[in-house]
């Protein structure tokens, strides 16, 4: 009985030794001369960050690398809102929302919709 498997492996083997080894070529739709150097990364997390603000309510920021853009949670695994700004230093935006500062700083000023303006520190 222990013949049979091996037998079997064996025809298998053999079978597979014979297919056709010819070369295959792909074509993936791409040019010869396509570069990735016009690829551009998302920018990462630097710092993520939870700030206590006057209200007494909890945020939590992640400051990304570009330094004029971050993700707002109001809640620990909320849904985040990707605030940006125009330019680096300027307050960061998205509908109903303004931040001002940065993630090496302890404090920010903070502007959510039915909250108003407010500072909120680490």
């Amino acid at each position: 009985m222990t013949r049979t498997p091996l037998i079997l492996c064996l025809a298998a083997a053999a079978a597979l030794a014979g297919c056709d080894q010819e070369a295959v070529t792909v074509n993936t739709g791409l040019e010869d001369n396509v570069t990735t150097n016009d690829v551009v990364l998302p920018p990462s997390i630097s710092a993520s960050k939870i700030y206590r603000c006057k209200d007494n309510s909890i945020v939590y920021i992640d400051w990304l690398s570009d330094n004029k853009s971050a993700n707002v949670r109001t809640e620990r695994n909320g849904p985040p809102t990707h605030v940006v700004a125009p330019a680096e230093g300027e307050p960061m935006v998205a509908e109903g929302f303004s931040l001002t500062g940065t993630g090496a700083g302890s404090s920010v000023t903070l502007t959510r919709p039915g909250k108003g303006s407010q500072s909120c520190h680490v």
